[in-house]
């Protein structure tokens, strides 16, 4: 088994790095080129050390007890989350791993902690900000849009702002601005000014809300292909789930999205001219299904019944981002089943999302595509795991801050009964450049995070420094303006 340090798989602002030992610290140097940029040949050394397993699963994790906040999980503090125990997962056991990625000793604290503590990562923020005229702050979406005081004029730029696989989409971008006026909704012949009216309507609409307020949806939202959902300037809540079946080019921005229950079978409107009859909906927050170039990006997800963000049914060039996750088990699936194959050509982007407490697993959980997981803040820790998989997905987790809680092991393989197309042993999944605290490890398979030839068609998008990963995700979920 070779175990593979954090220190050896540095990520940087826009370019490769790597680690350079000194007698006091460690400092970035450049590379030439080589180290984490996926299309070129590049070469990490591995260091072949002891290593306790510290995989210890459910066990790790206090018995559950019935109530709370939600119908699957609830909450008594940021470190203390209660599962069901009858969950049907089951876990390969992979306790004789070739490579683990962690964070080795440094004078008593991890490479991590000594890193985080020496490099001094708001330097590295006050720098970004000064090179943008002192209003960046290193998150290349906000950087893109929030520098312009004039935001508010120019809301259809924020389509030009996406990164990772669903930088292609443009919601509403160059149609006109619908306003929201009033909350109420009827699923099957919405009014004018009402949220549902809007997502229904044939063509590209950039809609907006007048003020703050709450939606109870009567029935899942339909959204319809070209459509933006900007919450920017208000405080919006919606109460049901927001489903986006067989559509193209959708952007979701600044919505909270909480305490989603499945609605009974309804006739719901998802267009000008048609209604649908639809069955008991699943209670995702967020539902994607069989669709393209979607973006969910600022939006607070919380307390749903089945998942928060569900993506599946060959849905593809999705980019999850700045959200802010809390109190829930299964939150963010990627691919729902074994026997969907078409799940293959799946592209998804995770990135910038504060994973904050209460959350189990599934931080994502991905079948058979494609997934960069990258600087995002898993600073509460997980229940049961925070990165997991079944069917051979190609996952590369990069610059994310990983800070253990009771369950050490960032991953999990699902053994879940689909083919394992040769053992879960040749899936390719690698860490790069990530912070590992609290004894936080990876358990890396297939190809070693150096084989670009690999990885690079899991890459989306440059990564930030996993050190300043708290600073950038702050403003995670809907932002006050």
């Amino acid at each position: 088994m070779s175990t593979v340090f954090a220190s050896q798989l540095a990520a940087s602002h826009g370019r490769p790095v790597a680690r350079k030992a000194t007698e006091a610290s460690y400092d970035y140097a450049d590379n030439g080129g080589a180290s984490t940029l996926w299309n070129t040949e590049s070469s990490f050394s591995s260091q072949t050390s002891s290593f306790t397993d510290s995989r210890s699963g459910v066990d790790n994790v206090d018995s559950y007890a019935s109530g709370g906040v939600s119908e699957d999980i609830y909450v008594d503090s940021p470190e203390i989350v209660h599962l069901d125990p009858n969950s049907d997962d089951v876990f390969f056991d992979t306790s004789n791993a070739e490579t683990v990625y962690k964070a080795p000793d440094h004078d008593g604290l991890s490479f991590s902690e000594y890193n985080v503590t020496e490099e001094k990562p708001e330097q590295m923020l006050d720098a970004l900000a000064k090179a943008m005229g002192g209003c960046g702050t290193g998150n290349p979406i906000d950087d893109c849009w929030r520098c312009d005081a004039n935001w508010r004029a120019h809301r259809q730029a924020l389509a030009s702002c996406a990164v990772g696989f669903g930088r292609n989409a443009l919601g509403g971008k160059n149609g006109p601005i619908y306003v929201v006026t009033n909350n109420a909704d009827d699923a099957q012949n919405p009014a004018p000014g009402t949220l549902r009216y809007g997502v229904t309507r044939d063509g590209p609409l950039w809609i907006t809300f007048a003020k703050s307020m709450t939606i109870q949806l009567k029935a899942e939202l339909w959204v319809s292909s070209y459509k933006t959902i900007d919450g920017r300037g208000a405080e919006v809540h919606i109460t049901n789930q927001v489903t986006m079946k067989r559509v193209d080019h959708v952007i979701l921005h600044g919505l909270h999205i909480h305490d989603v229950r499945p609605s009974g079978a309804s006739a719901i409107r998802i267009s000008p001219s048609k209604v649908v009859k639809k069955g008991t909906s699943e209670g995702d927050g967020i539902h994607i299904w069989g669709s393209n170039n979607i973006w969910v990006d600022h939006c607070y997800l919380a307390k749903a019944t089945d998942g928060l963000v569900d993506i599946t049914k060959g849905s593809t060039d999705v980019t999850v981002s700045n959200n802010y996750l809390t109190n829930h088990n299964k939150v963010m699936l990627l691919g729902a089943s074994p026997k969907d194959t078409m799940d293959r050509n799946m592209r998804i982007t995770v990135a910038f999302n504060k994973f904050g407490p209460g959350l189990v697993q599934r931080l994502p959980r991905a079948r058979y595509g494609v997934v960069h997981v990258l600087n995002n803040d898993y600073s509460d820790g997980w229940g049961l795991y925070a990165i997991g998989g079944s069917e051979d997905p190609t996952i590369l987790s990069q610059g994310n801050h990983f800070n253990a809680a009771s369950t050490k092991e960032v991953t999990k393989r699902i053994d879940d009964g689909g083919p394992t197309f040769g053992g879960w042993q040749k899936w390719n999944w690698a860490s790069s450049g990530d912070v590992f605290l609290g004894g936080a490890f990876f358990t890396g398979s297939g190809a070693a995070a150096s084989s670009s030839g690999v990885y690079a068609k899991a890459f989306s998008t440059s990564s930030r420094p996993a050190t300043i990963v708290p600073a950038i995700t702050k403003s995670a979920g809907p932002l006050s303006l």
